[in-house]
């Protein structure tokens, strides 16, 4: 377990409902179905009505100072079998990238080899007290483009798995180039100004109303902050 799991889970049972996908840049295809992801007649692109309703106005803020850059969409809603999709098959690419084969790793080796993993992937949990953040429609994955529907350079990938994904990674002086924090802070700060949490080691994962929202923000303000969403489903027809 992580810290976060520890705080409650006082359900408020707001709905989810589909992102408004033309007011947002999206990645397409969504990267996870491309990859065969079990989403079944389930969509990606659905999140809490708060939560979408926040982005409504981080899109806002973002394009009153940078004419004509957009939130770009990379996930949202997470069924629980993709988390485990996920979760092995960015394990096996870590092995891979290694030189290692998974079938033949000891325990010990394999145990290493995920604890890296859930440094940037929640545990596919089922239990309703311990909901991965992406099941409970209150997080989402997003970068930046600009006035040319360019990606603005954030320095690593969407879920590169290695210390490149931490937030502050570039902020130091004597990396190769400053921009990179620069364009991450931006993301942040307008984030973080409509109430979103960013993820410790991820400077693409916001959230807003899930257990590590909550836990974060008990961190800051000293006030316990219980978490509001569970894990939730769309409609089943919501492809």
């Amino acid at each position: 377990m992580k810290p976060y799991h520890h705080v409650p889970i006082h359900e408020c049972h707001e709905p989810l409902v589909p992102l408004p996908l033309k007011e947002f840049a999206v990645v397409t295809p969504h990267p996870y179905v491309a990859l065969g992801a079990p989403y079944g007649d389930r969509s990606p692109y659905w999140l809490r009505q708060t939560v979408v309703d926040a982005l409504r106005r981080v899109q806002a803020e973002l394009q009153a100072e940078r004419s004509g850059w957009r939130l770009q969409i990379f996930d949202a809603y997470r069924p629980i079998p993709v988390q485990q999709f996920m979760v092995d098959y960015t394990t096996q690419e870590l092995a891979h990238q290694q030189g290692l084969d998974w079938s033949q790793l000891s325990v010990t080796q394999q145990q290493t080899l995920l604890e890296t993993v859930y440094q940037f992937w929640a545990l596919p949990s089922h239990d309703p007290k311990t909901p991965p953040p992406h099941s409970t429609g209150a997080a989402i994955d997003l970068t930046l483009i600009d006035d040319q529907d360019i990606p603005v350079p954030m320095g690593s990938p969407i879920d590169e798995a290695s210390p490149r994904s931490h937030p502050d990674y570039f902020q130091s002086s004597a990396m190769d180039n400053p921009q990179f924090h620069v364009n991450r802070c931006l993301l942040r700060q307008l984030m973080e100004a409509a109430d979103f949490q960013q993820h410790p080691a991820e400077w693409w994962h916001f959230s807003h109303g899930d257990q590590l929202w909550a836990w974060l923000t008990t961190q800051q303000t000293g006030h316990f902050t219980v978490a509001r969403y569970g894990c939730a489903e769309p409609p089943s027809d919501s492809k």
